[in-house]
């Protein structure tokens, strides 16, 4: 199977070879620099991070230190990530629609959005899946299961309160009278655990999460939340194929600095993270772990999280806001 790479940045990789000068001099990076991923060590977020930063450490010549900081949907990790030093030393992954759902929701009153960060480049695009335990017996395919779930309530797992498998979730619930309950967990790892332990009925989750468990026939996806199939689980059905149109989700993960890090450094992380994206390396591992790299930078990056941010503001009254 071909590496499976979607890459949209090919007018915003005319990077320069040289880099202006900054304050930080011609040396940088001189230590290590940390990265904060929001979700726990051994999920989806962290497993594309591990195999992406050597190669993007070759490039910088300096470790990149990964600091999991799960909780709160993703926003202990990006708080800290907002507070941290804009000295080129603190980066962190970005996940969205989280992020922006986090920044959206009336009830935290966060005084943020995109133009708090410095995004320097998107990462990994991953549809979303919905998947039964391989021992259930109630429902064995969608209809079964969405007929089941009209008439009984469900527990369904999420990475955290409205990301992406939350709010498939409600749109399920929205468009077919299914009554699935919100079983909310602090990452991938965990939630992954909670389906495969028969400690929920239903998973929501994403293609990287869980292809090799349905691969290997720990855990069936019985349908992919996409406008297509996926070349990662060609077996399993579009909701639309099956007869269940308008639910559509994914999540994407990106690299972002905090507001105001100098711009010859982000023009050079930039250039080390695209590079590092491009490593043949590191295409053939997410390419088995069933990892969509896409590759987005400039202002196609800042399109693709503006147009999600429109996306979750049209749901305002599905997520109760």
């Amino acid at each position: 199977m071909k590496t499976i790479t979607a890459i949209s940045i090919l007018s915003c990789l005319s990077l320069p070879i040289m880099f202006a000068s900054s304050a930080a001099g011609d040396s940088y990076p001189e230590r290590p620099i940390s990265t904060l991923i929001a979700f726990g060590a051994g999920g989806n977020t962290d497993v594309g991070a591990r195999i992406l930063f050597p190669a993007v450490e070759r490039e910088l010549g300096v470790p990149l230190n990964i600091l999991n900081r799960p909780g709160g949907g993703g926003w202990v990790g990006w708080t800290q990530l907002l507070n941290s030093s804009n000295d080129g030393y603190t980066l962190g992954y970005i996940n969205t629609p989280n992020l922006i759902t986090g920044y959206l929701d009336p009830q935290y009153s966060r005084n943020v959005d995109l133009d708090n960060f410095e995004l320097i480049a998107n990462h990994v695009t991953d549809y979303g899946v919905i998947s039964i335990n391989k021992d259930e017996t109630r429902y064995s395919n969608i209809e079964e299961l969405v007929n089941y779930a009209q008439s009984n309530m469900l527990t369904a797992s999420t990475t955290g309160a409205n990301g992406d498998d939350h709010i498939a979730m409600l749109k399920m619930n929205h468009h077919y009278d299914t009554q699935f309950v919100p079983v909310h967990t602090t990452g991938t790892a965990e939630q992954r655990a909670a389906m495969q332990g028969g400690h929920v009925d239903v998973n929501f989750s994403n293609v990287g999460d869980t292809n090799m468990a349905h691969r290997s026939g720990d855990l069936n996806i019985i349908a992919i939340m996409a406008p297509e199939r996926s070349a990662f689980i060609p077996d399993v059905p579009t909701l639309d194929e099956l007869g269940y149109s308008g639910v559509i989700s994914w999540s994407a993960r990106g690299i972002a600095a905090p507001k105001g890090t100098d711009p010859a450094q982000l023009e050079q992380l930039q250039a080390a993270f695209v590079k590092g994206m491009q490593d043949p390396e590191h295409l053939a591992k997410m390419e088995e772990m069933g990892l969509m790299v896409d590759i987005r930078t400039g202002d196609a990056y800042r399109e693709m999280l503006e147009e999600e941010e429109e996306g979750v503001r049209s749901l305002e009254g599905l997520l109760g806001w």
